[in-house]
């Protein structure tokens, strides 16, 4: 009795390449696609299961998905005149409504109900144009880096000029706020002057004898208090100009 038609469509449906050099793990990709309406168990099988490691190897397509099967070749010595004799199948079947045990499945499963397709592995090695051309690739990529590199490394500070932008406008900002608040305390402070003047000439036109000297003294401290606590906050804020310009210049 002929086999069913395999219902699973393979990516690539014949052959699987395997391109060196061969000193490493070379993988190829085989896409299984399952365009039906119902699920499709499948299975990879090769005749050299020694020389390569298959994920997943076996498992459920689900009704209108795919799957990529990664084949991996494991290092060995290549010798361009020998031929691989090496072959896949891919071995499928239709998956049961109330399927629970996929391994049971497969062991109970009837010679008609099973699909399967072949492949066969080739190996090739680049060719010295290719080799040559990845050479010089090579070198275009790693002289473009050098190259950013290069220019990254002469303008560092540009660089981070342009990305401090706003907080340069902040500080300037801060700082032009400052000048005009000391501007403004030493207008103030100008005008506590002559208001202080005006009160001791009054203070002297009006004293008599009687007046007590305790007592001038007493309101001559607390108007030099005043001014010293103006002074004390005219030098702090001289100070907080000075931080800010000088982490301007760095």
């Amino acid at each position: 009795m002929a086999r069913t038609e395999q219902v699973l469509v393979l990516e690539p449906q014949h052959e699987l390449k395997f391109r060196g050099p061969f000193t490493d793990v070379v993988t190829a990709t085989l896409k299984l696609t399952n365009p039906t309406a119902r699920n499709v168990c499948f299975k990879v099988k090769t005749t050299a299961p020694r020389r390569y490691c298959v994920r997943p190897n076996s498992g459920v397509i689900d009704a209108g998905n795919s799957i990529n099967v990664s084949v991996m070749l494991q290092p060995f010595d290549y010798d361009p005149n020998e031929k691989s004799k090496h072959k896949f199948m891919v071995q499928s079947m239709i998956a049961p409504y109330d399927m629970t045990d996929m391994e049971g499945v497969w062991k109970e499963a009837k010679p008609e109900e099973l699909m399967d397709s072949k492949l066969r592995c080739a190996f090739e090695m680049p060719l010295e144009n290719d080799k040559t051309h990845e050479i010089e690739s090579n070198k275009t990529v790693y002289s473009s880096a050098s190259s950013v590199k290069t220019e990254h490394s002469v303008l560092p500070k540009s660089a981070s000029a342009s990305l401090d932008d706003g907080e340069v406008k902040k500080i300037m900002e801060e700082c032009k706020r400052l000048q005009m608040e000391v501007q403004r305390l030493r207008e103030e402070n100008k005008q506590i002057r002559e208001d202080d003047g005006l009160r001791k000439r009054k203070v002297t036109s009006m004293a008599t004898p009687h007046s007590s000297p305790s007592s001038t003294m007493a309101t001559s401290t607390m108007r030099d208090e005043g001014l010293s606590t103006r002074l004390l906050a005219l030098c702090v804020l001289f100070f907080v100009i000075g931080v800010i310009v000088g982490k301007l210049a760095l």
